[in-house]
């Protein structure tokens, strides 16, 4: 994990602010959805990014019944 040396404090909604160097660095824009994750005693958040909850294919989705499917695993499923 590669330090950046910045440190922001926690407001008293629980909010931190991410630098603009880092939003453009990672492309992240106002609104862009980002995942929050735990590893052991570390919080990491990441860009969303939506998958397929067959195969993890970000390609290609389609929503059924509020979940995620790609059209590999649509045809699959209807040539069963």
């Amino acid at each position: 994990m590669k330090s950046t040396g910045i440190v922001r404090k926690v407001d008293e909604l629980g909010r931190i602010v991410i630098p603009i160097e880092l939003r453009r660095t990672l492309d992240i824009a106002e609104r862009d959805e980002l995942e929050i994750f735990m590893e052991g005693d570390r919080i990491v958040l990441q860009k969303f990014a939506p998958f397929c909850i067959f195969c993890d294919s970000s390609y290609g989705l389609a929503s059924y019944r509020g979940k995620n499917v790609c059209r590999d695993c649509m045809r699959s499923m209807n040539a069963e």
